[in-house]
C-alpha cells in the first residue's frame, strides 16, 4: 500500500485518514491541518518523511508563471525543502489543466457562456490558466491582485497589464522585509482612506462582474449584494459551500477540483497519488500522464447550480429620441426647452445628434418559464429620426458601433437595432458586419407582433367568426405582398384567414407567391391583382407592408366598416391624417410585448413590463442562447418571423398592447370602431 501525506496550512477540523484504490493500487491518504502554522507544517512534514511515498502541500501558493515571468514562493520553497529526497507537490501541474479545462467544458457545453462576461479574478497570478482561456472568449478581465498584495487601490483591465505588474513585483513580492517596508510607508491615513475606497471599488467590481474566480476563502467577505446571480470559478466545493453559495444566491459554480471517495479532493494530493503511482516526480510527470490518468478516472468538471438552474444571458438593445419633444423631456434639456425660442432648439436637435452613445437604463429581472433569464442595458444614441435622416449612413453607422463598443464592454452578448437606426442604409447587414456583437433590427418579432395584434384586434372588434376550417371566415388583403416582409405577412395570413387577396406590381412575382402558398399551405385560397383598388370594398382585414414612402398606398375611404389595417410597413403607409378620416376603422402599428417576469426599467413610453416586438426579438434571442445576426436587411426571411413567434411563446412572451399611430389602443377605441360600423350596417341599403 501506499502512503500519501497531504499537509495543509488550513484547519485541523477537516484532518482524514482514509485507504482506497487509485489506478489499480491501494492507497493510504492522510490529511494534516496546521492552522495556518508553518513551523509546525516543517515539523509534520519531517514526521511523516519515512512513510510517504508523495506529499501534498495543500493551503500554500503554487509557484506562479504569468507570462514569462516565474514566481517562487519562499514558503512553499521552505516547506519544499524539508524533504528533498521525496516527491512533494503543490498540484500546480494538474491545477492548471483542470482549470483551463474547466473554462473550455462550460463554454462548449453551455454555448457563448463566456462570451464578453466581466469576469472578477481575486487573485490573478494564481489563476492565470483560467485568465488565459477567458481571454479568448472576453476582453473584460479585471485583477484585484494589487489590492491583494499592498492594499493599492487599483484593479488591473488587461492580461498585459497582470504579465507587466507581475514583472515590475517579482523582485520583491515575496521578501517579507520588502512587504514589511512598503506597508509601513503606506500606513498613514491617506492610505486608510484609500485601502477603504478600493474595499468599497472591490465590492463594486464584485457587483458588476458576472463571473468571478477565486478559492472560497477569497470570497467570504462579500454578500448576496454582490454575489447575487453570479457565476463562480472555484475548486473543493463541498455541500457546506453550496449552502453558503445559496444563502448568497449565486446562480452557478464551476468546481475543477477531482472527486475521490465521495469528497472533493486538494489538487495536491490527487497529483502526489499520480506521482506515487507511476513512480515518478511531480516535475517527471507529461501531457500524456495526466491525460492518461484523467480519462481513465471519468473525471470532469463540475457545473452546479446551487438554488435551481439559473443562467443569466446578456443584451443590448439601441433606442433614439424619436423627435424634438422627447429631448425636452430630459434634464437638462427640458429646462433649456422652457427658456429657449424653437431656433435655439433645432440647434440643440442638431448637437445632441453627435453626442456618444450612454446608457438610458439597465434592464432586470426578466425571467423565462424555463428558468432562463436576462439582463440588459438600453444604450441612446442621439440622434431623433430626422437627424438620422438627413446624414448619409455612414454617421449613423459610427454611432451604432460605438453602442456596441460600450455593449460589449458592459457584457452584452447580442444587440438589437431600435426605430430608424433599424432602417438606416442597408438595415443593419453593414453595422453587423463590423461591430464587435451579433447584430438584430427585431423586424422579424415586429412582423409576427403586428399581425398577432391584428388577429386580436379582430376577434375584439367581433366583426368576423371562425368558420369550420379553423380560420377567420373573412378576407385579408397584403398590399405589397411581393416585398420582403409582405410574402412573410401573406404566408402568415394564409394560414389564419379562409381567402387572402395579394396586391403588388409585380405580375409574375405575384404567380410565384401564389404557387408557394398554395404549396405550403393546402387548400388555401389567393386571389391576386396589380393594386389593392381592385378588391379593397371587401376586405375585413388589409395589411399593408410596402416600400413606396411618401406614396398612397390605398384610399381609406373605400376601407369598409370596421376593418382592421395593420401598417408593418417603416416608415409607414397610412399618415396619421387618413387615419383620422376613418374612425370606424382601426389602424394598428404594431403589437407590444409583455415581458415575462418582475422586470425592472425605465420609462420607454409603455406601461411596465411592455416592451416593442423589435426590443423582444432581442431579449428572446439572449433567452435563448441564440447569440447571432438573427433578422438584417430589408428581405426578412418566412422561417426566421416564424421561429422567433415560436420562440416567443416558449419563453412566456405575450401580447400586451395594441398600438397606432396614437399610441395604445385602448376598450374604448375598440368599441367606438364597433359601434360605428354597425351604425354603417344599419343605414345600408337592403
Amino acid at each position: 500500500m501506499k502512503t500519501v501525506i497531504s499537509v495543509s496550512q488550513g484547519s485541523a477540523e477537516y484532518d482524514y485518514d482514509l485507504e482506497t484504490e487509485f489506478l489499480g493500487q491501494s492507497f493510504r491518504v492522510i490529511r494534516a491541518g496546521t492552522d495556518g502554522d508553518l513551523s509546525r507544517a516543517a515539523a509534520l512534514l519531517k514526521s511523516y518523511h519515512d512513510r510517504a511515498d508523495a506529499i501534498g502541500l495543500s493551503m500554500v501558493a503554487d509557484h506562479y508563471k504569468v507570462g514569462s515571468v516565474q514566481l517562487e514562493h519562499p514558503d512553499t520553497a521552505m516547506l519544499e525543502a524539508c524533504i528533498p529526497d521525496k516527491p512533494i507537490t503543490t498540484g500546480a501541474g494538474l491545477r492548471g489543466i483542470l482549470q483551463e479545462w474547466a473554462v473550455r467544458h462550460t463554454q462548449s457545453e453551455l454555448g457563448h457562456f463566456f462570451d464578453n462576461a466581466r469576469v472578477l479574478f481575486l487573485n490573478g497570478q494564481a489563476s492565470y490558466r483560467v485568465a488565459k482561456a477567458l481571454s479568448e472568449h472576453t476582453d473584460n478581465l479585471f485583477f484585484a491582485d494589487p489590492y491583494v498584495d499592498f492594499g493599492v487601490p487599483r484593479l488591473l483591465t488587461s492580461l498585459k497589464q497582470l504579465e507587466t505588474y507581475t514583472s515590475l513585483t517579482a523582485p520583491f513580492m515575496f521578501r517579507r522585509v520588502a512587504v514589511k517596508a512598503v506597508e509601513s510607508a503606506l500606513r498613514t491615513p491617506l492610505y486608510r482612506l484609500g485601502e477603504g475606497l478600493v474595499k468599497g471599488s472591490l465590492h463594486r467590481a464584485a457587483k458588476e462582474a458576472h463571473v468571478i474566480v477565486g478559492h472560497m476563502g477569497d470570497l467570504e467577505n462579500f454578500t448576496a449584494k454582490e454575489l447575487d446571480g453570479k457565476t463562480i470559478i472555484t475548486s473543493r466545493v463541498t455541500e457546506a459551500a453550496l449552502d453558503w453559495m445559496r444563502s448568497r444566491k449565486v446562480a452557478m459554480v464551476v468546481d475543477y477540483s477531482p472527486w475521490l471517495e465521495g469528497r472533493p479532493l486538494g489538487v495536491n494530493v490527487m497529483e502526489a497519488m499520480i506521482s506515487a503511482a507511476l513512480s515518478r516526480t511531480p516535475e517527471q510527470l507529461g501531457a500524456d500522464d495526466y491525460l492518461d490518468v484523467i480519462q481513465k478516472l471519468g473525471m470532469e468538471p463540475r457545473v452546479l447550480y446551487p438554488n435551481g438552474y439559473r443562467r443569466i444571458n446578456r443584451f443590448a438593445f439601441v433606442i433614439h429620441p424619436l423627435s424634438q419633444q422627447y429631448l425636452t423631456k430630459t434634464a437638462p434639456l427640458d429646462w433649456i426647452a422652457s427658456v429657449s425660442p424653437p431656433v435655439v432648439m433645432n440647434l440643440v436637435e442638431k448637437a445632441v445628434a453627435y453626442t456618444p452613445p450612454f446608457v438610458y437604463s439597465k434592464v432586470s429581472g426578466i425571467k423565462s418559464p424555463t428558468g432562463d433569464e436576462v439582463e440588459g442595458w438600453l444604450i441612446t444614441v442621439g440622434g431623433t429620426p430626422r437627424e438620422i435622416m438627413a446624414h448619409d449612413p455612414e454617421f449613423t453607422y459610427s454611432r451604432l458601433l460605438a453602442a456596441a463598443k460600450l455593449g460589449k464592454k458592459l457584457g452584452a452578448q447580442i444587440m438589437g437595432l431600435g426605430a430608424f437606426t433599424k432602417v438606416v442604409g442597408d438595415a443593419g447587414i453593414t453595422v453587423a458586419k463590423r461591430a464587435p456583437l451579433p447584430i438584430t433590427t427585431g423586424n422579424s418579432y415586429s412582423a409576427s407582433g403586428a399581425l398577432w395584434a391584428a388577429k386580436e384586434a379582430v376577434q375584439k372588434i367581433g366583426r368576423v367568426h371562425i368558420g369550420k376550417s379553423g380560420k377567420m371566415a373573412g378576407k385579408a388583403m397584403v398590399v405589397g405582398a411581393t416585398g420582403a416582409i409582405g410574402s412573410v405577412c401573406a404566408r402568415l395570413l394564409a394560414k389564419a384567414v379562409d381567402e387572402i387577396y395579394l396586391a403588388a406590381p409585380e405580375p409574375a412575382k405575384l404567380l410565384s407567391l401564389k404557387d408557394s402558398i398554395e404549396q405550403e399551405t393546402p387548400g388555401a385560397i389567393v386571389h391576386v391583382a396589380g393594386s389593392a383598388d381592385r378588391d379593397i370594398e371587401d376586405m375585413d382585414m388589409i395589411v399593408t407592408a410596402t416600400s413606396g414612402a411618401g406614396k398612397r398606398i390605398l384610399d381609406i375611404t373605400r376601407v369598409k366598416p370596421g376593418c382592421v389595417i395593420t401598417d408593418v410597413a417603416r416608415p409607414l403607409d397610412i399618415p396619421a391624417e387618413d387615419v383620422a378620416k376613418r374612425p370606424d376603422v382601426l389602424v394598428i402599428e404594431s403589437g407590444e410585448v409583455q415581458l415575462p417576469g418582475d422586470v425592472h426599467m425605465k420609462n420607454i413610453g409603455l406601461p411596465s413590463g411592455v416592451a416593442y416586438a423589435c426590443l423582444a426579438e432581442t431579449i428572446v434571442l439572449a433567452l435563448e442562447g441564440r447569440f447571432e445576426n438573427f433578422t438584417l436587411g430589408r428581405n426578412i426571411e418566412w422561417e426566421n418571423v416564424r421561429e422567433i413567434y415560436k420562440l416567443g411563446l416558449k419563453h412566456g412572451m405575450k401580447l400586451a398592447a395594441i398600438s397606432g399611430v396614437n399610441g395604445v389602443f385602448s376598450e374604448e377605441d375598440f368599441e367606438r370602431v364597433r359601434v360605428l360600423a354597425a351604425k354603417s350596417d344599419a343605414v345600408e341599403p337592403a
